[in-house]
């Protein structure tokens, strides 16, 4: 009796030849008409899960595309970003087919944890053989969730300047002022040091102006603050005030051009899917200035009413000039176009108010 209950423990320990030896010689001990009958029931389990195997893959792969397709207009209504929905929807596809695919193999009756094995351990060397690759992957994946910047910005990392023209999984793409296209690994940004220049709405415009030691700095002042103050580009008290100035002037001009004002169209009601994956928004005139940058918290307040008018200082007294420092606030995306134009506007402008700009001189005191 012990020996009949131990019996399958010794069974288990055979090894893999003797059990095919064993194998062989049922075969042979079998007559013609048990071989045909056992190879026809065979055949027929077979053929069985074969065609078990075909359906569940095609109703698999049915099933994998409507998936796919639901994923994808999730992700359009909420508008995600196109790099993020790319990656998830690539993700998604390979994780169910991998799923599907495992499945069919286990139908067939082949042992599916060695398969799973087998792919874990392909999986490790091309991770230990692609380990730049994979932290280039890692990266990419945080700026897309994190996102740091966003295609459109202008930033500047890793020893070069432009903007954003695309974010892929495993670099980014940046486009130069002089139309050069620089490609970053996104393993460096993403541990890196990052200067985004269109993260906030506005921007300071320094300009450094050398008078001579006899030009009064009282009426240059003036003179400055008089080109600074006619411009309508130039924040001249606040952010707040120049938000509130440019909307106005913005629906001033719709208004002028026969543009209707938006109306606030009533929310229909639907169902509980419906709204599960549709926000419900009233539809509003779009405002010039991002609704973003005016959310009320305590922070954003005093940024907003802080005050910002020009300024005209005396930041350093040279050898042979007088330094007097600009400083003025526009919209980011006019940096560049201020910058320059005022550049130009001060050397022929300033001139005619009696500024000179002087050469470097060295004065020499003979003895007599």
């Amino acid at each position: 009796m012990i020996f009949l209950q131990s019996s399958p423990i010794l069974t288990d320990s055979i090894p893999a030849a003797t059990k095919r030896e064993e194998t062989v010689q049922m075969l042979k001990s079998l007559s013609l008409e048990d071989f045909i009958t056992k190879f026809a029931h065979t055949l027929v389990d077979f053929a069985f899960h074969l065609a078990v195997a075909i359906l569940v893959f095609y109703l698999g792969r049915f099933i994998i595309r409507r998936m796919y397709a639901f994923v994808a207009g999730v992700l359009g209504r909420r508008k995600v970003d196109s790099s993020l929905t790319t990656f998830i929807l690539s993700l998604v596809r390979i994780v169910l087919y991998f799923i599907l695919v495992v499945t069919v193999i286990g139908i067939l009756g082949i042992n599916t944890s060695s398969f799973i094995a087998l792919f874990a351990s392909a999986g490790v060397a091309i991770g230990m053989a692609l380990s730049g690759t994979l932290q280039n992957f890692a990266g990419g994946v945080l700026i897309l969730l994190l996102k740091p910047y966003k295609v459109g910005d202008y930033i500047e990392a890793q020893g070069f300047a432009g903007r954003v023209s695309s974010i892929q999984i495993f670099s980014t793409v940046i486009n130069t002022y002089d139309n050069k296209s620089i490609i970053i690994p996104n393993g460096g940004l993403s541990t890196g040091t990052i200067n985004n220049w269109s993260k906030e709405l506005y921007r300071r415009i320094d300009w450094n102006i050398s008078i001579s030691y006899s030009d009064d700095v009282e009426s240059t002042r003036k003179a400055i603050l008089d080109m600074l103050h006619a411009d309508s580009d130039i924040v001249q008290v606040s952010f707040e005030a120049d938000i509130e100035r440019r909307n106005l002037e913005k629906a001033q001009e719709e208004k002028a051009a026969g543009i209707p004002a938006a109306v606030a169209a009533e929310p229909k009601r639907h169902g509980w899917l419906y709204r599960l994956f549709h926000r419900s928004k009233k539809k509003e005139a779009e405002p010039l200035i991002p609704a973003d940058f005016t959310d009320a918290n305590p922070v954003m307040e005093a940024k907003l009413k802080e005050n910002r008018e020009p300024a005209v200082v005396v930041s350093s007294l040279a050898d042979s000039a007088v330094i007097l420092t600009v400083r003025a606030w526009a919209l980011a995306d006019d940096y560049w176009k201020i910058y320059y134009r005022y550049n130009e506007a001060f050397f022929t402008t300033l001139p005619k108010k009696g500024v000179h700009f002087p050469f470097p001189q060295l004065d020499v005191h003979l003895d007599k």
